[in-house]
């Protein structure tokens, strides 16, 4: 949908409150933080009235509120609810549908390249779910002997944090547990140097311990 970024940035804030009723004062002061109380206002007038058709009819307008339409659906809504499942422990893995297009729902980034405070901290908390639930994901494929599935759902984690280390283990067993020994060992070794060069770290003695039979194995002697 084309819309002024005002209006987008109007619809992205509705729908990231969970079919809440937003009143316009917390709408107009969040969305225009730096404006008087007055210009926020007016600003908030302007993106409801810029909306096109479809955009208008995704929002319940009221005098004091703004809320989503009931009809309308978000995406982020259903990869919040599918990552949610599979971190609950009282859902047992059997239940859950693991295959390519779950990995798909918890891949992508939330408003990437949006640089307003509520929207950096709705993304944040979404990266921290997702990657959680990528991360649980490639243990249950793991257990269930889906190799190729859980290698994807681990370097999707990875890509999306490329210096998270729970990431890198996951990629890492899903590797071993495949029988790819020297994939498991050549992965180690690139994150070992990035951390080094990055960070000035080193992986951590849980993550050494699953490459020290492959690292003496190896005639590289680790080549950390």
């Amino acid at each position: 949908m084309t819309a002024p970024v005002g209006s987008k940035r109007l619809l992205a804030f509705i729908a990231l409150n969970h079919r809440a009723s937003v009143p316009r004062a917390l709408i107009a002061g969040s969305l225009w933080p730096e404006a008087s109380e007055q210009k926020a206002h007016t600003n908030l007038r302007a993106a409801l009235t810029r909306l096109h058709d479809v955009g208008r009819k995704a929002l319940d307008v009221s005098p004091g509120e703004v809320r989503l339409a009931r009809e309308v659906t978000v995406d982020l809504y259903h990869a919040r609810s599918l990552a949610q499942r599979i971190l609950d422990p009282r859902v047992p893995a059997e239940d859950l549908v693991l295959n390519a297009a779950t990995v798909d729902q918890l891949s992508a980034d939330l408003l990437p390249g949006w640089y307003d405070e509520w929207a950096l901290l709705e993304a944040e908390t979404w990266h921290q779910l997702r990657l959680h639930a990528l991360e649980k994901l490639a243990g249950e494929l793991i257990d269930a002997e889906q190799f190729a599935g859980a290698v994807t759902a681990a370097h999707t984690a990875v890509q999306a944090d490329p210096l998270r280390e729970t990431s890198q283990v996951s990629l890492i067993r899903a590797h071993l547990a495949e029988g790819n020994l020297s994939e498991a060992l050549d992965h180690f070794e690139r994150y070992a140097r990035r951390l080094r060069n990055e960070l000035g770290l080193r992986p951590t003695q849980r993550l050494c311990r699953l490459v020290a039979g492959l690292q003496q194995q190896s005639p590289r002697g680790g080549g950390r």
